[in-house]
């Protein structure tokens, strides 16, 4: 398989207990929120370093000497360009971390979180094939949010800026502000993903059954 020219951006979360996943906490409880934090990370960076991608680089906040798995996240990340998150709320940080991650080699950059563990290497591949046909690419989530987001230019990703985030329109907001400022936008998979344990069956119906993701809900009863 062919090299895309693009850069594959995750922007993740050090899976700390206490602040990883916090709604899904509220059932689970820290620990058990933070391992599962900690497996769709894991399953995401798999997924991404198996993707034929020019640059892949890691967005990351918190701290990850506290995380769950630490360790293992440390030997996966080795093989990623790793960047500081940076910005006052979650629309400045994105929309930095779009900055960044061009900065490295200059490429179209495709941004995807870490609660879509389900994510493939080809599903990606496909998703960077389709942003070097087009300016923009959007992938929705079924909760009304958004799961990847592809530009040519990270001023294209500015507008993240002004969009509320995290909220049941924010998929719609986002494709009405990339929209709103020109951009022809191609929509890509439309993906679930996971905030709550009414979301984790879903996922894991669809990742591959040994994932970690899988194997860790499995165990936890979900």
């Amino acid at each position: 398989m062919s090299v895309v020219p693009v850069t594959l951006l995750v922007v993740a979360k050090a899976p700390v207990p206490g602040r990883a996943k916090t709604r899904l906490a509220a059932t689970v409880g820290d620990q058990l929120a933070a391992e599962i934090a900690a497996a769709a990370l894991l399953d995401t960076l798999d997924a991404v370093a198996d993707t034929p991608v020019a640059t892949r680089v890691v967005a990351l906040t918190g701290e990850l000497a506290d995380a769950a798995d630490t360790d293992e996240i440390r030997r996966r990340l080795a093989s990623f360009v790793v960047i500081a998150q940076r910005g006052n709320d979650f629309g400045d940080r994105l929309a930095n971390a779009h900055i960044d991650a061009a900065a490295v080699d200059g490429h179209p950059v495709l941004q995807i979180g870490m609660d879509t563990p389900q994510v493939t290497a080809d599903l990606l591949a496909d998703c960077g094939r389709r942003l070097v046909e087009s300016p923009a690419v959007l992938g929705l989530a079924r909760d009304g949010g958004w799961w990847g987001l592809g530009v040519d230019t990270p001023a294209l990703a500015q507008c993240l800026r002004d969009v509320p985030m995290s909220q049941p329109d924010t998929g719609a907001l986002t494709l009405k502000a990339l929209r709103g400022n020109g951009v022809d936008v191609t929509l890509i998979d439309e993906l679930a993903d996971f905030d709550i344990a009414d979301d984790v069956a879903a996922v894991r119906e669809v990742c591959r059954p040994g994932s970690r993701f899988a194997q860790v809900t499995r165990a936890a009863g979900l």
